[in-house]
């Protein structure tokens, strides 16, 4: 793969697709957007393939100057690879979601989904300040139009609102870019990964930049656009929002806020933390009353997001492991679910959760996946989801035995509203005879659940394939922050660090 522009082409396949798809009939239209995707995932598997474990931390460079000293600069680590990957393994199966749900102006749908997966990877490619920064603000526009044209009722509202949280949010992030870049003399991410920014400013650049990310994934109390945007969109929006779009905040706090701005990470270390700990109880709290099925699965992943922040800011490969492996699952999982609930939303045109019951009778199998997706969204030993959070919340101990312990009742209330709403949804006695009449599972919708639950399954049983590729990526970040790690509870508290020479000696 040496001097092959890999990264160049996967940007531009969507592209063409897009066009092509604009200028075609519906039905042509959702064929190309199929095979433009398949293609995608095609050359995923050859980057995975292709990608050196143990080699150079960026692989697959490309360089090229643009205009007012911007380059047109890609290259991954195994941090970007095993994102793309998700991003191009869930493209194809949103297509299959909306084969037959979407009905009107399919040529412009199936165009802004291909258009969304050229930005997506670019979020994760680029290695420019603001070729970053143009990619990750573009990628609100075809959400935008998912949701604002082809959502449910509230579907202008929720739009809005989707954008200007993200927006607004993102603007301040532009201005601490300006501010680096004229600083460092460069907008070269990686060089900027290890440039050394003054303390005094790095607060003000790392508050810069949390703003942007702490409604991007969301957070609490930044969270309120991801439910109604969840609620409006249709599924392979809600699942795409849910699976990829949700992950660049995370992917932003990798590779900007930690590395960037270590001493400042550290001491605001404490605000993540007490954020989190609200988001994973409080929005469990809430999924537990919902009786809208999307909108349960919405808090839902506010709460697991909460676990990825804390295992993120626990300065240890552990949690940044742990944090990796929430974010891979939750895509995997939390667009299963999504589907899921667009499956039987197709047959009834109904979330409402007391509509339905006893599904398991006369849907055996869409019962069965969608058993597999909840006992992963809990974290059931032998799923995606154990890995992850065992992972991140063994990293966050080390630091702080508090923060586990408020944390650790996220998964018992995971268990408890999503085991509810499986009861609900599969047993129970059937009392509607249009939900009892539902047809199982057709091949379009198999073709779309087993190979997320062969995934997960895979992450779950063998999760060393996925944490290899990034093992030395996370351990450089690792030795970045090492100079600045917070000790114990009380040094937390209070924002404090150790010396970088006392760390050494005690690891000696």
């Amino acid at each position: 793969m040496s001097g092959f522009p890999i990264l160049s082409l996967m940007l531009l396949v969507p592209l063409v697709g897009a066009i092509a798809c604009l200028v075609t009939s519906a039905q042509a239209a959702r064929w190309i957007a199929l095979l433009t995707t398949l293609a995608e995932l095609a050359l995923g598997i050859v980057l995975w393939a292709n990608y050196d474990i143990g080699g150079a931390q960026w692989q697959f460079t490309e360089r090229a100057n643009l205009f007012a000293g911007m380059q047109w600069a890609l290259g991954i680590d195994g941090i970007a690879l095993l994102l793309i990957v998700l991003t191009v393994f869930l493209m194809p199966i949103c297509i299959g979601a909306s084969w037959l749900s979407i009905e009107s102006r399919v040529g412009e749908y199936m165009a802004s989904f291909l258009l969304m997966e050229t930005l997506m990877i670019g979020v994760f490619v680029a290695q420019d300040l603001f070729l970053f920064y143009i990619f990750f603000e573009a990628g609100l526009i075809p959400m935008y139009l998912i949701i604002g044209i082809w959502g449910g009722r509230d579907r202008i509202y929720a739009s809005y609102k989707f954008f200007l949280y993200t927006l607004l949010g993102s603007v301040l992030m532009l201005i601490a870019m300006f501010w680096m870049a004229n600083e460092a003399g460069t907008t070269d991410i990686p060089t900027l990964m290890a440039y050394d920014f003054p303390p005094g400013a790095q607060t003000w650049l790392w508050l810069a930049f949390f703003a942007s990310f702490a409604v991007k994934l969301p957070m609490w109390p930044v969270h309120t656009w991801l439910p109604d945007a969840h609620v409006q969109a249709p599924t392979a929006g809600s699942v795409i929002l849910a699976g990829v779009l949700l992950k660049m905040g995370g992917y932003g706090f990798i590779r900007f806020s930690l590395p960037m701005f270590p001493e400042a990470s550290a001491q605001l270390a404490w605000l993540i933390f007490a954020l989190s700990m609200v988001a994973v109880v409080y929005t469990s709290l809430v999924a537990l009353v919902q009786h809208d099925m999307k909108k349960l699965i919405a808090y839902s992943s506010v709460a697991h997001m909460g676990i990825v922040t804390v295992g993120l800011f626990a300065f240890n490969r552990q949690g940044l492991e742990g944090a990796m492996v929430v974010m891979l699952s939750h895509g995997l999982v939390s667009g299963a679910l999504f589907l899921s609930v667009g499956v039987i939303y197709d047959r009834l045109h109904t979330r409402e959760i007391d509509r339905y019951g006893g599904l398991s009778i006369n849907m055996p199998h869409y019962a069965l996946f969608f058993m597999l997706f909840t006992m992963a969204s809990i974290g059931l030993p032998g799923t995606s989801g154990f890995v992850g959070e065992f992972l991140a919340l063994a990293g966050i101990y080390q630091l702080s035995s508090w923060v586990t312990a408020v944390c650790a009742t996220g998964v018992i209330l995971g268990a408890a509203y999503m085991l509810y709403l499986y009861w609900r949804v599969a047993f129970g006695i059937q009392r509607n005879p249009d939900a009892a009449a539902m047809p199982d599972l057709d091949k379009r919708e198999w073709a779309m659940m087993a190979p997320i639950a062969a995934a997960v399954l895979w992450m779950g049983v063998y999760p060393e394939s996925f944490i290899a590729p990034m093992r030395q990526d996370i351990a450089a970040l690792d030795a970045r922050l090492a100079q600045a790690r917070p000790q114990g509870d009380a040094k937390l508290a209070l924002g404090k660090t150790r010396p970088a020479v006392a760390e050494h000696e005690e690891v000696h």
